[in-house]
């Protein structure tokens, strides 16, 4: 069912680097050591991770493979998502906050809140990390999304 993208061509190569410079440049910590094959090393990494890009109604822009179990859905799914569609309808006004947030300050690191998976399955997610990304010259292109803490929930 999951699908890995190819991690090692430009554009997507160059995008997990802006995810995790900008991870660094604002919280001083490496979500992946620093290697040429960090693409492929963030893509099979434990923890979630996740981005989206700058639109009005924000489009999932990455998704490693944590994040394609957890959420239920393979690449060609995931890729070009509205991100909102991760959480509920009730939930979403709470996700615009966060995501207010997160702009004005750029990072948190105590998100908590639930979100739903393709096949319906409930979660909350604990201690995440929401960041803005920006490219190499300094534009911000997204936010993103870490977290390794999630737990079913009933119903």
């Amino acid at each position: 069912m999951f699908s890995k993208p190819d991690t090692g061509n430009g554009f997507l190569a160059a995008h997990v680097a802006d995810l995790l410079r900008s991870y660094y440049e604002l919280t001083e910590k490496h979500l992946i050591v620093p290697a040429k094959d960090a693409a492929l090393m963030a893509y099979s990494a434990p923890f979630v991770l996740l981005s989206h890009d700058e639109a009005d109604d924000p489009l999932l822009t990455y998704g490693n493979l944590a994040a394609q179990k957890l959420f239920a859905m393979d690449w060609q799914k995931l890729a070009g998502m509205p991100s909102r569609k991760t959480a509920e309808a009730p939930e979403r006004a709470e996700r615009e906050e966060l995501l207010r947030r997160v702009a004005e300050k750029g990072f948190i690191d105590d998100y908590a809140g639930i979100r739903i998976a393709a096949d319906g399955r409930r979660f909350m997610i604990r201690n995440a990390t929401v960041w803005n990304v920006s490219d190499k010259s300094g534009a911000r292109i997204g936010q993103a999304a870490t977290f390794s803490e999630w737990q079913l929930l009933e119903g």
